[in-house]
């Protein structure tokens, strides 16, 4: 019990979001040809810290 509130705790804080892009990039890209490296977990964060923060983020 205390492992599934746990895993769902990750899911909506973000915490397991590289193992998600893991899981993706081993279903929908591994085996393409062409396929971009798959990401380290120090790069992919960066990349999701700079998408966050780029650019104007308001209202108005």
């Amino acid at each position: 019990m205390f492992k599934q509130v746990w895993q769902r705790i990750r899911e909506l804080s973000g915490d397991d979001a590289y193992e998600r892009y893991q899981s993706h990039y081993a279903v929908h890209h591994a085996q393409q040809i062409d396929a971009p490296p798959l990401l380290s977990r120090e790069d992919f964060f960066k990349q999701w810290q700079d998408n966050q923060w780029k650019g104007v983020k308001r209202c108005c």
